[in-house]
C-alpha cells in the first residue's frame, strides 16, 4: 500500500494542476474520490483511490523526465493554465512541450519577460513559497521622470494590505526607465508600488530569476532549461519525490 498523499499534491504529481489551482478546483467541486466530492484536506492512496476532475479520471504520473521550461512572455497573455474569460494563456505558447505544463507564479497580463513553466508541482511549490530567496529582476518604464523624492519612496519600506514588504533595490537606468530587484512577489506589486508614488507603468519586463537570464530568447518562445540551472533553483531536486513534508 503505497503512502497517502494530499490530494492536491496529487495533482501537481500528476502534471494535471498546480497545487494551488488543484485546491481551488477542489473547492469549487469538480473533484471526487471514488466516486464521492472531494474536500480540502483529504488525502489518496494512488495505488488504490480513483480521483476524477471534471468526470475524467487523473492518472498517476507515467515515468518519464519532468520539464522544466523557460517562457518568454508577450503582452496580451494570462499566467493562467485556463482562463473563464477566454482570454490568450501562456499555455497557448507550450502546447508542443510533450507534457501539460503550468506556469510558476505569474506575470500579470500587461506584463511580459520571465516565465518559468514546469509539470514538477514540488518544484513549482519550492519557487512560489514565501521563503524562497532568489531575487526577480524587472526593467520598468515609466511614463514620466521620477524625481528624487519618488525614488525615495519605492526604496523606502512600504506596506500593501497591510503587509510589510522586503525592502526594493532601485537602479536609474535611463531617465525614465528602471531596473527593480524584488525577494518577493506580491499581486501587483511593482504597479501597485509605482502608484503609491503617483508613477504610472507603462512596460514592465522580468528580465531574470537570479542568474537565470532572458535574453536572448526571443519574445514568445520557449527552451528547455539546463540541468545546471533546474539544480540552481531548486537544489533539493535530486530528493524531492521522497515523503510529503
Amino acid at each position: 500500500m503505497a503512502d497517502l498523499i494530499r490530494l492536491q499534491k496529487y495533482f501537481s504529481d500528476c502534471g494535471i494542476l498546480s497545487r494551488r489551482a488543484a485546491e481551488a478546483e477542489i473547492l469549487a467541486g469538480k473533484v471526487t474520490v471514488n466516486g464521492t466530492r472531494a474536500s480540502l484536506g483529504d488525502r489518496v492512496d494512488p495505488d488504490i483511490d480513483l480521483v476524477e476532475y471534471k468526470g475524467k479520471p487523473v492518472k498517476p504520473r507515467q515515468s518519464k523526465p519532468y520539464l522544466y521550461l523557460m517562457l518568454h512572455k508577450p503582452r496580451g497573455y494570462v499566467s493562467t493554465a485556463k482562463d473563464e474569460k477566454g482570454r490568450k494563456s501562456v499555455i497557448d505558447l507550450t502546447k508542443g512541450v510533450g507534457s501539460r505544463v503550468y506556469p510558476v507564479g505569474r506575470l500579470d497580463m500587461d506584463s511580459e519577460g520571465l516565465l518559468l513553466m514546469t509539470d514538477d508541482g514540488a518544484f513549482a511549490n519550492h519557487l512560489t513559497h514565501p521563503r524562497h530567496e532568489i531575487p526577480k529582476i524587472y526593467h520598468v518604464t515609466l511614463s514620466t521622470e521620477p524625481t528624487a523624492e519618488q525614488l525615495s519612496a519605492l526604496s523606502a519600506p512600504m506596506e500593501l494590505d497591510g503587509y510589510r514588504l522586503q525592502p526594493v533595490e532601485i537602479k536609474r537606468l535611463t531617465p525614465n526607465k528602471l531596473e527593480m530587484t524584488l525577494y518577493e512577489g506580491r499581486n501587483r506589486q511593482i504597479r501597485r508600488m509605482c502608484e503609491s508614488a503617483d508613477l504610472k507603468v507603462t512596460r514592465l519586463c522580468r528580465i531574470a530569476i537570479g542568474k537565470i537570464k532572458l535574453e536572448p530568447l526571443p519574445l514568445g518562445r520557449w527552451r528547455h532549461l539546463t540541468e545546471e540551472e533546474v539544480l540552481y533553483l531548486f537544489p533539493q531536486k535530486e530528493n524531492h519525490h521522497g515523503s510529503e513534508n
